[in-house]
Order: C-alpha cells, then structure tokens, then sequence
C-alpha cells in the first residue's frame, strides 16, 4: 500500500502549537486593573492560558510584518470593544517578560484601548519555533504583502540555517512556493516597493524576473502600472526585449572609455525611464545615435506624445 502523501496545507497554528509544552497558567499580578469584558479570562481548565500585563508583553524579534495600517489597528479595536478578545495571544516567556508568537495586532488593539492585561497561551518554543509560528499566524490570519512574506522565509532560512525544504515544512507550504516567494527580494527594490503597495501584482513581478537587465525591469514595471497592462500582455512584451540582439550596447562599450560608458549608461537610464521604453546611446566623439525601441503603431504614438511630437 502507497504511503499517504505529506499534507503541508491546514496544519494551522493552533494544530503546530498543540505540539510544544503548555506551560501552568500563573495568576495575574496583584493590582493588575481588570480589563473588562474584551480580556475576560479564559477558563481555568484550559492548561496552559493566563492573563499576562499589556505592559509586561514584548514585539517578537523575527516578525514578518512590518507595518501594520492604523485603519486596520482602530478596526480591530473598535471589534475587540465592542465584542471581545476572540482569541488570545501566544507567547512565550523572556526573563521577567513574555515575548510575542502570534497576536501583535491583537496585542497593540489592547493598547490603543488602554486596557491593563490581555488573554494568552504561554508555550515554550525554540527561537526557531517561534519564528515559524509567527510567520504561520501572519500567512494565515492576517496576511502579510507578498514582500514580508518572501523576507519571513528568508528570515527562518537565513536565522537558523534551515533549507528551503525544511523552511516549507515549518509553515506548511510546498518548497516551489516557497522558492517562488524567495525569487521576488532579486527584484529591483523599486518593484518590490510596488510589490509591497500591491500595485504590482506577483503575476506581473514574475514575468519581470524574465528580464536579466535592471533597467529594463524597471522601465517596464512602470509602464505595467501606468497602462494597467495585464500579465499576458506583459509577457509578450517581455518576450519581444529578450530577443533584441543588443549588438549595438557590445559594440559602443569596447570603442569608450570605463568613465565615458558610465556616463553614456547613465543617460540611457534616465531616457528609458522618462520615456518607458528601452533606449540605446550609440556615442563616439564626433558623432552618435540614439536608438529608442517601440513596439507597434500604439506604442509609437505613446512616445510621440511622451516627446511633445504631435502627429
């Protein structure tokens, strides 16, 4: 009989925590002010739950997320007024302190609202655990820009010196996507910033990947956005750059200096990026051409209007 095959999706964080050590709930600090209804304690019976001071709670250090909108923030509060904590935080404990696993935005909800503790689950967890289990409760309850996700995963391989295989196994996702999410921080850091806005969708940023030359990237990241080019549309363009010979760059490059071909670089730069297309400066010291690159009557005309030519 064939071995079931390896589930990697649903396993949850509440199904990776039940594997680590709940720890006996400790009663609160004397003189700790109540909360109200939003932190109400959670049953005695259940091992491992407390309530923990607001005050006496630390931000993880291998946190995925690095903003968290104030629209969001004050949604959630107004939620946890009106209805209460549906779910306490996970932490674990750091000195006289509990450090964050799960829960940030939760955690900064009892803040905004001023209240004294909040409920939580103390599990004992390795660094490594930890990072995991934050990186999980981010992808599946609250969602983290294609960018945080892609520097999480780097963060558990890099930090504690996992394999991609191994990395994918802890959060419960197939390596490819994770291989896949890794490939986006080779993007140019002004795509990855369009990545992060989700004005750039991955489809889009993965076709881009096809393009070796920085510039081009850019150059063509801009006009996606600009013209709300779809990805199949994107893809032919991206298609018909990567057949041009670009016989002529090789040929200017060997005839100039290292400071004239810098300088000449910096130009095509700057014209690519004004007029969103591919530009060559062909420079001698006598004479030159510049060579800019359309795609069909559309896009010419595109460029006509982008250099005040009228037509």
């Amino acid at each position: 009989m064939a071995a079931a095959p390896k589930s990697r999706l649903g396993r949850g964080l509440g199904g990776i925590i039940s594997s680590s050590a709940a720890v006996t709930p400790k009663p609160v600090a004397s003189g700790a002010a109540p909360a109200g209804p939003a932190a109400a304690p959670p049953s005695p019976a259940a091992p491992g739950y407390l309530e923990v001071a607001v005050h006496l709670v630390e931000p993880s250090p291998y946190q995925a997320r690095k903003e968290i909108p104030a629209e969001q923030l004050h949604e959630l509060a107004e939620s946890i007024r009106s209805e209460g904590l549906l779910q306490p935080i996970v932490v674990r404990k750091a000195g006289d302190r509990y450090q964050l696993i799960a829960g940030e935005r939760r955690w900064r909800a009892f803040q905004h609202l001023k209240l004294k503790t909040i409920p939580a689950r103390l599990v004992e967890a390795s660094n490594a655990s930890a990072a995991a289990l934050g990186l999980i409760e981010n992808l599946q309850r609250e969602g983290l820009n294609p960018i945080e996700e892609a520097h999480g995963y780097a963060s558990l391989i890099r930090d504690f010196d996992l394999t991609q295989e191994t990395a994918a196994d802890r959060v419960g996702k197939a390596r490819a996507t994770v291989a896949n999410s890794l490939r986006l921080l080779s993007l140019d850091a002004e795509i990855q910033g369009y990545l992060a806005k989700n004005i750039l969708s991955v489809g889009h940023a993965k076709v881009l990947l096809g393009l070796g030359d920085t510039a081009q990237r850019v150059v063509l990241a801009r006009r996606v956005i600009e013209e709300g080019l779809s990805v199949r549309s994107t893809e032919k363009l991206v298609a018909e750059r990567k057949t041009t010979t670009g016989h002529g760059r090789a040929t200017k490059s060997r005839s100039l200096s290292s400071k004239d071909a810098e300088a000449v670089a910096d130009i095509e730069k700057r014209l690519a990026s004004h007029l969103g297309a591919r530009v060559a400066v062909l420079h001698s010291a006598k004479k030159g051409r510049i060579v800019i690159e359309y795609h069909g009557n559309e896009d010419l005309q595109r460029l006509l209007e982008k250099l005040g030519i009228e037509t």
